[in-house]
């Protein structure tokens, strides 16, 4: 099982808490804004807006805030902002794929933050279609273990198109095909279980194994990368042993 998952999964949790709450939340509203100018406000008919709807709610979003996101994505409201979704491809230290997806209303600005995150870091930057490649995206649904077993899991979403439930300590995570991200949601749904979020992103096909440096490494320039306010998601293809992320308490 790749750590980044894992990883990625608690660095989550932990900004909902701390200090990177606040661009936690910005980066949410953004996404529920951009779901809502695409697929219309009303999120009974728009999944997207629905997921994204769901996911600032479970993160503690004030309601005032993604009501407000919600209309003015959906032109129910003035000042909506023309984002771009811009996708970047770089290197981190040890050879590590990066995808770094940008939304953002200034393509020059979200240009230079990503490029100086990733030199200062001993990062670079790719050309288009050099670490693409190594990734597939995929539906992702993250589930609260609580009482459940995998095989409870596997069992709700079999049927709906999923590939494959992974244990990540506290959370189970559920793959498919991004296609079929919103029936495996709703079969979780229909079966009573809990979810804490629901979205398309990119896993890769292979990962390179970090050690405890390395692993500190990687970290370092994708903390870095996601200061940016137009930094949106990043995806890497390392691998971190339960033992190596222990060592990191992350």
């Amino acid at each position: 099982m790749s750590g980044h998952s894992k990883w990625a999964t608690t660095k989550h949790k932990k900004a909902a808490l701390d200090s990177k709450r606040g661009k936690l939340f910005a980066k949410l509203i953004k996404n529920i804004e951009v779901a809502a100018r695409t697929g219309g406000p009303d999120p009974d008919g728009n999944p997207t807006l629905y997921d994204a709807i769901t996911k600032a709610r479970k993160s503690s979003v004030p309601i005032d805030n993604i009501e407000r996101a919600r209309k003015r994505g959906g032109g129910l409201e003035a000042g909506g902002a023309d984002w771009q979704t811009i996708m970047y491809e770089g290197y981190a230290p040890g050879g590590v794929a990066v995808l770094i997806e940008c939304l953002t209303d200034n393509r020059n600005r979200a240009a230079s933050e990503v490029r100086v995150a990733l030199t200062r870091n001993g990062g670079s930057l790719a050309d288009p279609g050099s670490v693409s490649y190594m990734f597939n995206r995929k539906g992702v649904v993250i589930v609260p273990k609580g009482e459940l077993s995998e095989d409870d899991v596997l069992m709700a979403v079999l049927d709906a198109g999923a590939e494959e439930v992974n244990d990540l300590g506290d959370t189970f995570e559920v793959v498919s095909e991004a296609s079929d991200l919103i029936p495996v949601r709703k079969a979780l749904q229909d079966a009573g279980i809990d979810y804490e979020s629901a979205e398309a992103g990119f896993m890769p096909t292979m990962n390179v194994p970090l050690d405890e440096e390395g692993a500190r490494k990687v970290f370092r320039l994708i903390d870095a990368l996601e200061d940016s306010d137009d930094v949106q998601n990043v995806w890497a293809n390392f691998d971190v042993s339960d033992e190596v992320m222990e060592k990191l308490d992350v």
